[in-house]
């Protein structure tokens, strides 16, 4: 049994990766369903009419088998995740298991997860790499992006970019919020070029020194995971952007922009000859 955002995704993966070797039932709507996207919250599927929409099936469709809508939905959870908390108990289908076979001195994949970082930490930061490429093909000024550890995955985004035109920081954030799962990003931070994402503390120093909260700041609505207890609805909140790039005039930025700080090239080599150790002097010589 496979449930989540992308349930035949994550099949697909566990059969390629020999995690599935049998068959697997997905928890997901009929193919004629149709509802509005405000309705498909698990308020939503307390509803009769909504429970008969959904069905359990296979991926070849072999075998289906329709959720029965008398039956009254289950509590589940709560559960230790991925966001460092145990999650809300919600309602949910109930699916009865009548049998459980293995493969003899079977081995269970799982990661072990928790406040962050944790396992799955490190399997975010290689599906980044991975999918870079196709953020690139779609915005090609990105430069890199980083998904930080207190994040847990979604909840934070840093992404730099080379900043051509006005405005263009505001077109990454809305452009990433509609791509896949990026949806349920809080928080996007955009940055220059020149800034290494993967360093916090970098990111965190660019963010308030270029910034005037008011005028770089945008809010705005959207899907939310289902696992974020701080919404006040389930599955729906509000993000925030943030621009930290440099400003330029046709942003009606008026006043000059500062150098950073950086250390003359003539000190720096009298500097590193100082630190040079005697003993590595002594051999060069």
């Amino acid at each position: 049994m496979i449930t989540g955002d992308n349930p035949l995704t994550a099949l697909h993966v566990a059969r390629d990766v020999e995690i599935v070797d049998r068959e697997a039932l997905i928890l997901d709507l009929k193919e004629n369903a149709a509802y509005e996207t405000g309705k498909l919250t698990l308020s939503a599927v307390s509803e009769s009419s909504f429970l008969e929409d959904l069905e359990w099936r296979t991926v070849d469709e072999t075998k289906i088998i329709p959720v029965d809508p008398t039956e009254p939905l289950r509590d589940e959870g709560p559960f230790g995740d991925h966001t460092g908390y145990y999650t809300l108990p919600e309602p949910y289908p109930v699916f009865h298991i009548t049998a459980i076979t293995h493969r003899k001195d079977a081995v269970y994949p799982a990661t072990i997860v928790g406040i962050p970082p944790m396992e799955d930490f490190y399997i975010g930061g290689a599906s980044v790499k991975l999918f870079l490429p196709i953020f690139k093909m779609n915005f090609p000024e990105i430069v890199d992006i980083a998904l930080p550890a207190e994040g847990v995955f979604h909840n934070l985004v840093f992404v730099s970019i080379k900043k051509t035109y006005p405005m263009q920081a505001y077109k990454i954030m809305h452009g990433l919020w509609g791509m896949g799962q990026m949806m349920f990003t809080k928080y996007i931070i955009v940055v220059d070029a020149g800034v290494n994402v993967h360093n916090t503390s970098e990111v965190l120093f660019h963010l308030t020194a270029n910034t005037d909260p008011q005028r770089d700041s945008i809010f705005t609505k959207g899907p939310s995971d289902v696992l974020d207890h701080a919404t006040s609805e389930i599955a729906m909140g509000s993000k925030l952007g943030i621009d930290a790039t440099k400003k330029i005039p046709g942003e009606g930025f008026k006043r000059a922009w500062p150098p950073l700080i950086k250390m003359d090239e003539a000190v720096k080599a009298k500097v590193e000859k100082l630190l040079v150790p005697a003993s590595k002097t002594s051999t060069t010589d």
